[in-house]
């Protein structure tokens, strides 16, 4: 076979010309500088790059161009999915099928040639094909690899929560064990989280390299992670920050389009590749302040202590938020089980741009907020959606229904008045809001959540782990209330779907002025006016005894007189 002319030996030259195959535009200067970085960076590198930048694509023409410099290479390519993978590994075939300069790869009839491995020609017999592709939770024992390809391994569907990024952790680490001597093993990806699993790999002797899909501020969060070529530009004072790093491929306007689809951490962490909203004061609302237990739809006990040992920690509730927070259940509760005191049912109507009608029902009982019911109905104001409700109102005993009525003028109110009287009559209030809303949902629920008196039935989390599942992930995630919980933060349009947590906001609102109260003097108070009731009733029955006993009653009268009121002295004594 022979070698390779001069020039094509610079990586950069073989992917102008695969390109040029493909009938695409030639590469991009980010293009590449990746290129540029996947052939002289460190055997050990992690190559982040904004969505849409073609990262899978080069490093698949990468593989096909190694295999025609020294066809006896080794390739692994790992995704998150034995499909994404197998994709990787067809592009890749597709090349050295089509490229007349790849035909000495093209294998014979003796060798394997499936989209799951596959040999080049000039390969020596050998138990490893030439690439191999499978799934980052597949079985990985028995490879071998020369170079080891994760192509995003990380995803939504893998690093929702905490156990499941550790289960990721624990996968790549079978990647030492796989690679031969003087191996590379190449990450490519977008973190999907602020606790990426990017972060950690920095942690194993991984170097990082990072193109963002704007310039950022020359004092930037990123430090020598970002691409030189990109500081160089911001030092010398050839480009602006915010400006498009790959203007041919994003304008100024579609990013802008893109920061609104995707909301600030979500456009920070896709496209702008910034992990640093991990930084905990960003994020005021912990899961770790909420009490999770099952809430009865009558009555609640009358103080409920919360507690962050370990062993309150719920382990089998999925938990959406960062790493270290989690679902606790109550570690005691005092007093007896009595009624709440009310019952109230927030609606945030779906409005446009918006796919869902938030709701949450909360009782109060002593200062203590309970959450039996909360989610979201996609349906607008359809006869559905306000059945739905209505009927939820008469599960959980609604006092007073509150609607949102910024969106509408008031008009979902009125349509539902007729669903309740047919449901669950009950008082339906209008309320507008002009503060910001991410001001007003966080100012409502810190100080609930810090005194840990908001307390949610465990079915509320189960199913907003499940709900949405004909969503893709990215949206599903999002869609979710305990992620809006965890996730916003003070700046305007934080959140893309924030409706949930709105409703939840709106519903402990209500209960604000109520929340002053002291949960051992309830009790004490509570017990003190039984005592008072019992005392009053006895001294009744005293009174009436002499006098009964003056008039000439014999004891077997008295009893059977005394027992007839209401029950009391036979029932309480």
């Amino acid at each position: 076979m022979q070698p390779l002319p001069e020039k094509l030996q610079d990586f950069r030259y073989f992917l102008i010309i695969t390109w040029r195959h493909l009938n695409l535009p030639d590469p991009t200067p980010v293009q590449l500088d990746i290129a540029e970085y996947l052939q002289y960076g460190p055997r050990r590198k992690i190559i982040q790059a904004f969505r849409g930048v073609g990262k899978s694509w080069i490093t698949s023409t990468y593989v096909v161009w190694k295999l025609r410099m020294n066809p006896q290479l080794k390739f692994l390519v790992v995704s998150a999915s034995k499909d994404r993978a197998d994709n990787f590994s067809t592009f890749t075939m597709r090349l050295i099928n089509e490229m007349p300069i790849l035909a000495p790869l093209r294998p014979d009839d003796s060798q394997r040639n499936s989209k799951i491995s596959f040999d080049v020609g000039p390969a020596h017999a050998d138990h490893a094909p030439s690439v191999k592709s499978q799934g980052v939770l597949g079985q990985m024992a028995g490879s071998r690899a020369d170079e080891v390809i994760a192509d995003d391994v990380e995803v939504p569907n893998n690093s929702f929560t905490q156990p499941m990024r550790d289960k990721l952790s624990e996968a790549v680490k079978e990647f030492d064990a796989i690679l031969k001597p003087n191996g590379k093993i190449t990450f490519l990806g977008t973190p999907q989280t602020e606790q990426s699993l990017y972060l950690t790999l920095e942690e194993r002797g991984y170097t990082t390299r990072i193109w963002t899909a704007r310039y950022p501020e020359l004092k930037n969060n990123y430090g020598d992670r970002l691409a030189p070529k990109l500081t160089e530009k911001l030092v010398q004072e050839l480009v602006k920050p915010q400006e498009p790093v790959d203007p041919d491929r994003f304008s100024s306007i579609d990013l802008m389009e893109r920061e609104a689809s995707y909301g600030r951490s979500g456009f920070s962490l896709q496209f702008m590749l910034d992990t640093s909203l991990s930084d905990q004061d960003r994020y005021p609302l912990k899961l770790s302040d909420l009490i999770i237990s099952s809430v009865n739809p009558d009555h609640a006990p009358e103080k409920v202590i919360w507690s962050s040992s370990p062993e309150y920690v719920i382990k089998e509730l999925p938990c959406v938020g960062f790493n270290g927070d989690h679902f606790y259940r109550p570690a005691q509760q005092f007093g007896d089980w009595i009624e709440y005191t009310g019952s109230v049912m927030f609606v945030d109507p779906s409005g446009k741009g918006r796919d869902a009608t938030g709701y949450a029902v909360v009782k109060m009982l002593n200062g203590n907020l309970y959450v039996p019911d909360a989610g979201g109905l996609n349906g607008g104001y359809s006869d559905a959606v306000l059945t739905t409700l209505s009927k939820i109102a008469k599960t959980n005993k609604v006092n007073t229904i509150l609607v949102e009525s910024n969106m509408g003028g008031g008009m979902f109110a009125e349509l539902m008045k007729p669903f309740l009287m047919r449901y669950h009559p009950c008082e339906v209030k209008d309320v507008r809001n002009t503060k910001t809303k991410e001001l007003r949902i966080i100012d409502t629920l810190e100080p609930v959540m810090n005194s840990h008196r908001l307390i949610i039935d465990r079915k509320v989390v189960e199913k907003d782990y499940r709900s949405n599942p004909n969503e893709a992930p990215e949206r599903k995630l999002k869609l979710q209330l305990f992620y809006q919980m965890s996730r916003i933060t003070r700046h305007r349009g934080s959140l893309v779907h924030d409706d949930i947590l709105d409703a939840l906001s709106g519903a402990v609102a209500y209960w604000t002025e109520y929340m002053n109260q002291d949960e051992d003097r309830n009790i004490r108070s509570r017990k003190d006016e039984l005592l008072r009731v019992h005392l009053d009733n006895w001294g009744s029955l005293m009174n009436n005894t002499i006098t009964q006993t003056a008039m000439g009653m014999n004891p077997s009268q008295i009893n059977n007189s005394n027992t007839s009121n209401d029950g009391f002295i036979s029932n309480s004594y």
